[in-house]
């Protein structure tokens, strides 16, 4: 196994634990041997919001969006953000982006599957 998943599976364990600092380090380290690695990305943004790094979270989880387009889970963590960051307009918009996402994943396996409420939960429109 590489260094990087070892680093990857260090962070996880941290961050399971509630030691989102440390965590922040394992992860960087992995991101150090694969700096696209999406999924390790996610684990950083969503330990650098929890540490309060929103401003590292939200340029880190941006990343991730651009990395990884078509991920219902990047945009779902980008929306939280932008929550915690008061911006709901902008959290609105991830989060819909991610639900558009979502139906369109359950689509390949379910071609009958209702798309999502027009305007969404909370009366939040769906965008495209």
């Amino acid at each position: 196994m590489s260094d990087a998943v070892e680093h990857y599976k260090r962070g996880m364990t941290l961050y399971g634990a509630g030691k989102n600092e440390a965590a922040i380090e394992a992860y960087r380290a992995a991101l150090e041997e694969r700096p696209d690695w999406s999924d390790c990305m996610q684990a950083l943004g969503m330990a650098q919001m929890n540490s309060g790094q929103l401003d590292e979270a939200l340029a880190t989880l941006q990343r991730v969006t651009e990395l990884a387009p078509e991920d219902p889970l990047a945009f779902t963590s980008l929306s939280m953000i932008w929550v915690r960051k008061e911006n709901i307009e902008e959290a609105e918009k991830a989060q819909a982006k991610a639900r558009m996402l979502s139906w369109k994943q359950e689509l390949k396996s379910n071609p009958n599957a209702p798309p999502p409420d027009p305007a969404g939960p909370g009366g939040m429109p769906v965008t495209q």
